[in-house]
C-alpha cells in the first residue's frame, strides 16, 4: 500500500457577528445588587406598593426599578463589631449577630442546651500524625520508572462474541482484495471479546479504506462502519464497512524545478506523468523512482529527486491537482580513475582489468554496478564496495570526472567443494576439490580434485590464473592421472594440458567465447583387436591442439529460456603408437530455445561429430565417439550406441561391449514447464554413432522420458528417467540419471 502527501486549497467564506452590550457601569457602582435578568425576572410595577407602617421595604416595594437594598446601609454598618486600634491584639470571638427587625418576620430559634455553639475561634481536633508522612522522599534517581504489568483474567462465564464482515463500495475499486489482506476485522477472524472490541477494529478498517481509496486518487474519499447484531442470532454480528470513494483527482500541471540536463527532455522523458493522469501513489512514486535509476544511467550519478509537492483543486469543476517535483541532477559527468582504500586484496592495476568502461566514457552506474558484481565473483573479498567521487576536475567534452573508489575487506581465499552424481551405466561419481583461489597474485589459484566414482577415479591439480591481463580471460595448466573403466574400454589415463579461454559468466554472458590449447595424454588401454578377435591392450601417446569457438544468443547462460547457441570443437591431434598419424576430430552443435509461454519452453538440440584421417582401429578407444547417457540419447546406456564386438561363436549369448566409431550424430527436444522452483520435462532423444567418418540417419535409436527439475540460483538439480523406445538384445528397459544442469 502507497501514500502520498498533498496539499488542499480549501475557498471558505467568513462571516462575522458584531455584538452589542449594555453599560455596566450602574451595577458596579450599587455593590450587594444582584438585578433579576431574564424571562423569568418580575415585571415592574407602574402602581406604587402600600408600605406598612414600621417596616422595611422590599425589593419590588417603593421601588419601580426594583434595585433598592435587602438592608439599609445605617443598618448594616451599626451591625459591625468596632474595631481595635491595636494591630497586635487577637481577634475576638465571633458572636452570633442579630439585627432588630420589625413587622411580620419571626426571630431565629435559639439553639439547645445540649448543643455546643461554634464561636469561630476553634478547630476540630487533628487526628494522630501518619509516621509515613513524616518520612523522608527517597531520591529521585531511586524511582522504578518500569511500568506495570496487568494480566487480564478472562472470565470463563462471559461468551464469545462472533461476528461477519460485509464490505460494500470497494469491489468497483479493486481494491477489495487489498483491504482483506490488511484488514483488522480479518484478522480477528471473526472472534472479538466484545462488541466494543468489534468496533474499535471497523473504526480502524474504515481508516483503512480511506487510505486505500487515495492511493488511487480519490482524495475526498469517505467510509463509514457500524455494527449491528444479526437477527434471530444471539452473540452475532455483523460489521459492515460502507466506502465512498467520492471524485477521482487528476493532474492538472506537471513542472520539474531542475538545472538544465543534456539532452534537454532528459528529465521530462523519463518521468512518466502527463495532463490528464489519475494522482495514483503508485504511478507517482514509480514515475520518481524512474528518474532516480535512470538519470544515473546517463551521466548524472549524484541526482537527488526531492520531496514532491501536489496542490489539490477541490472546489473547481474537476478535481484536479498541481504536481511540482525538485531535482537535483548535479554535474553531468564521465569515468576518471579508479581508486582504493582498505585490505588490498588487488593493486589498482590488477583493478584496472575488470572494468567494461574507459576513462573518459560517459558516467553510468551500470558499469559501477558490473565492476563491482565482477570484484565480489573472485570470491576474495569479504566486502566490497564502488563509490563514485567527485573530483572538480573537467573533461575535454565538459564533462566532471568521477573517479571510482574501491573499498576492499579481505576474505577467505580457500574453498572445499565437493559434487555427487548418478547415471545408469556410468554409476556413481563423486567429486571433492580444494582450491587457494590467490597462492599466486594476482589470482593465480592452486586448485587440487579428487574423483571417486564406481567406474572412474582419480586426482589431478590445477594452476589457474583468472582475469590474466582481460577480464574473464583464464590461462590453465592442468595435470592429471585417471583409472576409468567402461563397458567400451578400461583406461589408465595421464594428461599435461595448457589453455586459454575466454568465458562467459552469469554475470557477463558474452556472445562469442573462445578457447584454445595445448594437449598431451599417455594412455594405456584394452582394445579389441578385430584380426586376433579379442581384447588386448595397447598404448598410445597423443598430441592434440583443441579448440573451441561459441556464438551464443540465449537469454541465460545456465537456464536459457529463448534464442540458440551454436558451438564448434575442432581439434588436430597425432596418434602415436608405433607410428605417427595425424587426424582431426570435430564436433558441431546447435541448441535452440522457443518458450511457448511465461512457464513453457521448448528446446531443441542437434549434434554432430566426425574424426578424419585415421582407421578406427588406429585410434585410442577413449578418443572414439560413442552414443548413449545422460547428456546423448537417453534411455540408453552410457557409451553403449555404436558398433559393438562380434558375436563370439563360443557364446552366442554373452554381452557384447560397444567399440567406437568415427562418427556420431544425436537428436533432442524436451518440453521444459515450470511452476514455481519445480518444473516437469517429457523428452525425446534420438541418435547413433558409426564406423565411418561421416555419420548418417540410418540405425537411429529413439530413447524417451519424463524428468524433474528443482530450479536453484546455481542451475536446475536434474533428475531424468527414460526407456529406450526400439531396444536392442541387453539393453535396460529403464535408465535413471541425476546431476546439476540441464540436458542442454
Amino acid at each position: 500500500m502507497f501514500s502520498l502527501t498533498v496539499r488542499s486549497r480549501r475557498h471558505y467564506w467568513l462571516a462575522v457577528a458584531l455584538v452589542a452590550s449594555a453599560p455596566a457601569t450602574a451595577q458596579l457602582s450599587q455593590p450587594g445588587v444582584a438585578p433579576a435578568r431574564g424571562p423569568d425576572a418580575p415585571k415592574p410595577s407602574t402602581i406604587p406598593a402600600q408600605v406598612e407602617p414600621g417596616t422595611v421595604p422590599s425589593a419590588d416595594q417603593g421601588d419601580p426599578n426594583g434595585n433598592a437594598p435587602i438592608v439599609p446601609e445605617a443598618e448594616f454598618d451599626a451591625a459591625l463589631p468596632p474595631l481595635s486600634g491595636d494591630i497586635n491584639a487577637p481577634l475576638e470571638a465571633i458572636g452570633r449577630m442579630t439585627a432588630p427587625v420589625t413587622g411580620a418576620a419571626s426571630p431565629l430559634p435559639a439553639p439547645t442546651t445540649n448543643q455546643p455553639v461554634a464561636t469561630g475561634d476553634t478547630l476540630p481536633p487533628v487526628g494522630p500524625e501518619d509516621p509515613e508522612l513524616a518520612r523522608p522522599l527517597p531520591p529521585i534517581g531511586s524511582f522504578d520508572t518500569t511500568p506495570l504489568e496487568t494480566a487480564v483474567v478472562a472470565n470463563p462465564d462471559t461468551p464469545e462474541v462472533r461476528y461477519e464482515t460485509t464490505l460494500n463500495g470497494l469491489d468497483k475499486l479493486e481494491l477489495a482484495d487489498e483491504f482483506k489482506s490488511l484488514s483488522a476485522l480479518n484478522e480477528g477472524d471473526g472472534k472479538a471479546a466484545n462488541t466494543a472490541q468489534i468496533s474499535a477494529r471497523a473504526r480502524e478498517d474504515e481508516a483503512l479504506a480511506v487510505r486505500l481509496m487515495q492511493s488511487l486518487g480519490y482524495y475526498d474519499a469517505t467510509a463509514l462502519s457500524t455494527v449491528e447484531s444479526v437477527p434471530n442470532t444471539p452473540g452475532r454480528f455483523r460489521a459492515v464497512i460502507t466506502a465512498s470513494p467520492g471524485r477521482l483527482y487528476t493532474l492538472s500541471s506537471i513542472k520539474i524545478l531542475a538545472d538544465p540536463v543534456v539532452p534537454e527532455d532528459l528529465l521530462t522523458r523519463n518521468l512518466p506523468l502527463k495532463v490528464g493522469d489519475p494522482i495514483e501513489a503508485a504511478r507517482i512514486q514509480g514515475a520518481e523512482a524512474n528518474v532516480s535509476l535512470v538519470l544515473p544511467q546517463q551521466g548524472y550519478p549524484f541526482v537527488k529527486v526531492g520531496e514532491r509537492d501536489i496542490l489539490l483543486e477541490d472546489q473547481a469543476p474537476q478535481a484536479t491537482g498541481a504536481y511540482t517535483l525538485p531535482v537535483d541532477t548535479g554535474p553531468r559527468s564521465s569515468f576518471g580513475k579508479l581508486t582504493t582504500t582498505g585490505d588490498t586484496v588487488f593493486g589498482v592495476d590488477h583493478l584496472n582489468v575488470f572494468p567494461r568502461f574507459r576513462e573518459g566514457q560517459l558516467y553510468d552506474n551500470r558499469l559501477t554496478d558490473d565492476l563491482r558484481d565482477a570484484l565480489v565473483a573472485t570470491g576474495l573479498f569479504n566486502s566490497v564496495a564502488v563509490e563514485p567521487q567527485r573530483t572538480g576536475r573537467t573533461g575535454p567534452d565538459g564533462t566532471e570526472e568521477v573517479d571510482l573508489l574501491v573499498r576492499q575487506s579481505k576474505g577467505p581465499a580457500r574453498t572445499l567443494a565437493g559434487t555427487a552424481g548418478y547415471s545408469t551405466g556410468q554409476g556413481t561419481r563423486l567429486e571433492g576439490s580444494w582450491q587457494h583461489r590467490n597462492l599466486f597474485p594476482d589470482e593465480g589459484a592452486l586448485i587440487g580434485t579428487v574423483v571417486a566414482g564406481t567406474q572412474e577415479q582419480g586426482a589431478g591439480a590445477t594452476f589457474r590464473r583468472s582475469n590474466a591481463g582481460r577480464r574473464d580471460r583464464t590461462f590453465s595448466i592442468i595435470a592429471n592421472a585417471s583409472h576409468q573403466n567402461y563397458d567400451a574400454y578400461e583406461a589408465f589415463i595421464g594428461t599435461l594440458a595448457f589453455r586459454w579461454s575466454y568465458d562467459s559468466t552469469p554475470i557477463w554472458q558474452k556472445k562469442f567465447t573462445y578457447s584454445y590449447g595445448v594437449e598431451l595424454t599417455g594412455t594405456n588401454e584394452d582394445v579389441y583387436d578385430f584380426d586376433l578377435n579379442r581384447r588386448r591392450r595397447g598404448t598410445f601417446g597423443i598430441a592434440a591442439l583443441p579448440g573451441q569457438v561459441v556464438f551464443d544468443q540465449s537469454d541465460n547462460l545456465l537456464n536459457p529460456t529463448r534464442g540458440y547457441r551454436l558451438k564448434l570443437n575442432l581439434s588436430p591431434e597425432t596418434s602415436v603408437r608405433g607410428g605417427v598419424r595425424p587426424y582431426v576430430r570435430t564436433m558441431v552443435e546447435g541448441t535452440y530455445y522457443y518458450p511457448v509461454s511465461s512457464s513453457l519452453v521448448i528446446a531443441g538440440r542437434v549434434r554432430a561429430g566426425s574424426i578424419q584421417g585415421i582407421d578406427r582401429d588406429d585410434l585410442a578407444p577413449s578418443r572414439r565417439y560413442y552414443g548413449g547417457g545422460g547428456g546423448s540419447v537417453r534411455g540408453y546406456g552410457f557409451q553403449r550406441l555404436g558398433p559393438f564386438e562380434p558375436v563370439n561363436p563360443a557364446d552366442p549369448e554373452a554381452r557384447r561391449n560397444p567399440v567406437g566409431g568415427r562418427s556420431l550424430n544425436e537428436f533432442a527436444v524436451e518440453a521444459r514447464y515450470r511452476f514455481g522452483n519445480f518444473g516437469i520435462v517429457p523428452f525425446i532423444d534420438a541418435g547413433n554413432s558409426y564406423e565411418d567418418s561421416l555419420p548418417t540417419f540410418s540405425a537411429l535409436k529413439f530413447g524417451a522420458g519424463i524428468g524433474g527439475r528443482f530450479y536453484t540460483n546455481f542451475g536446475p538439480f536434474r533428475i531424468d528417467v527414460a526407456t529406450p523406445l526400439n531396444p536392442r538384445p541387453g539393453d535396460g528397459k529403464v535408465a535413471l540419471y541425476i546431476s546439476i544442469g540441464q540436458a542442454f
